[in-house]
């Protein structure tokens, strides 16, 4: 039995205003969306392979990077047995405030094996932000979220060594390298149109250079 959470028209406009695709996101649940990270997004390529998302369309009021005044500790990718760490750590203090990186919905948000407390929020494009090993979630699955919202708070809760927040961004649930989407050095957004491309190898998520 699915779960569905609504919203009308019009919050539904003020929520996804901001972040354009060419396909429109499903608005209802399901239980495999609801209890895993790495859920499908259901009907997300439903009219072709591709989708872009355009944050070069965002304005500054669009966008929040997560940590204010983080650095990062442990980056995507990484080396030896780091190799496949999904997302970017970043650090500041013990329960310090982390905040919604654009509109969106809360998709989970409860402990999630080696994540700890963890919050997936889906946005308008298409595009999940992951926030993890959180001391405590502030908000619900099914909560209308808006950029720049208090969130969670960091923590070291899951398989942590250090308070910090564990981010990753996501398409279809299908982690990519957070830095398309963020300048980590900067804090600032990678103002640029990004191409997903769904393929028989996973998701290819790539920017597109302007001429």
């Amino acid at each position: 039995m699915k779960i569905i959470y609504s919203i009308g028209l019009v919050f539904a406009l003020l929520l996804f205003g901001s972040m354009q695709a060419k396909e429109p996101v499903k608005q209802t649940f399901t239980p495999m969306e609801l209890a895993h990270i790495s859920a499908k997004t259901q009907g997300l390529f439903v009219s072709g392979n591709k989708l872009e998302i355009h944050l070069d369309a965002l304005s500054e009021k669009d966008y929040c990077f997560p940590l204010a005044g983080a650095k990062v500790i442990s980056d995507y990718g990484g080396v030896g047995n780091r190799k496949r760490h999904s997302g970017v750590d970043l650090k500041t203090r013990a329960n310090d405030t982390i905040r919604c990186a654009f509109n969106g919905i809360v998709r989970m948000s409860k402990p999630y094996y080696a994540y700890g407390n963890v919050v997936v929020v889906r946005h308008s494009s298409g595009l999940e932000t992951v926030y993890s090993h959180n001391s405590k979630n502030l908000v619900h699955s099914g909560d209308t979220v808006h950029v720049g919202q208090p969130i969670a708070l960091t923590g070291r809760t899951g398989r942590a060594t250090t308070e910090h927040l564990h981010f990753e961004t996501r398409i279809n649930g299908e982690h990519f390298n957070p830095h398309i989407i963020f300048s980590m050095k900067n804090h600032t957004l990678r103002k640029e149109c990004v191409c997903c491309t769904k393929s028989a190898q996973g998701i290819i998520v790539k920017p597109i250079l302007s001429k």
